[in-house]
């Protein structure tokens, strides 16, 4: 037996050939059976490969002239009988001679005359002066409506929209003076919402008035910090003045 070899032995120098070990088997499903089976029961020809088999047509049963044109359905023989229109009379077939009517048809016309009345003609209105005529019933020209028993009466149905309206806000009113009372709140009146707006044009005024009369040149502090004092006080009288005329309904709470 021989000795085992180690790294540092000259039979070392030359590498052997490694072998590969085999490898393993490949993986195989167990359930490629059933599958296998359920694809070619279910498979359709059109999902095959190659051309869906198909009979083909037979020779004899071409394609002829005119065979998809539509077809008009067959003429009816004309029957002479069946037609409303009256026989034609014969060569030998003569007219009723000698009939003669009692009636006078000159008196009888000249009497509808003179006992029918006249024809009115439709009326009518131009409105180019090349004549061109419309009628004048369907023009709305013609008083017809002022002529009605009920012209100018209000209908029923907004006389009672008018009511249900004027209620609505009743109880809307009710409710707000409810709430209000309820949030300490009073509603001024005419006279007092007057007598503010009044009250607030005169102080108005009056600051316009010292506005006016500052001097031209505005040269120290105390003059600019005076200018922008009666300037913000005007724009906040015409601010409060401006809400006042805006609304009519001003509510201000109870001290």
């Amino acid at each position: 037996m021989d000795p085992p070899c180690t790294s540092e032995s000259i039979y070392n120098l030359i590498p052997n050939d490694l072998k590969e070990p085999p490898q393993p088997p490949r993986y195989t499903s167990v359930f490629r059976a059933s599958i296998k089976d359920d694809l070619e029961k279910f498979k359709t020809a059109m999902k095959t490969m190659g051309p869906a088999k198909v009979e083909l047509p037979s020779p004899k049963e071409f394609l002829k002239k005119h065979s998809k044109e539509k077809m008009l359905p067959p003429k009816k023989k004309f029957n002479k009988r069946l037609s409303k229109m009256p026989a034609v009379p014969l060569r030998t077939d003569h007219p009723v001679m000698g009939i003669q009517s009692g009636k006078n048809f000159i008196n009888t016309n000249a009497a509808d005359v003179i006992v029918g009345v006249a024809k009115k003609p439709k009326p009518i209105y131009v409105d180019r002066r090349t004549g061109d005529k419309h009628d004048l019933e369907t023009s709305g020209l013609l008083p017809k409506y002022i002529n009605k028993k009920d012209y100018g009466i209000t209908p029923e149905y907004i006389c009672k929209r008018n009511e249900d309206v004027k209620k609505a806000q009743e109880e809307y009113n009710n409710y707000i003076q409810e709430n209000l009372k309820k949030a300490a709140m009073k509603r001024l009146s005419d006279e007092e919402r007057e007598a503010v707006l009044q009250g607030l044009k005169k102080n108005w005024e009056e600051v316009h008035k010292e506005f006016q009369s500052l001097s031209v040149f505005i040269d120290s502090i105390p003059k600019k910090i005076r200018k922008q004092k009666l300037e913000e006080e005007m724009k906040q009288l015409e601010h409060d003045i401006s809400i006042i005329e805006k609304h009519k309904v001003i509510y201000i709470a109870n001290k």
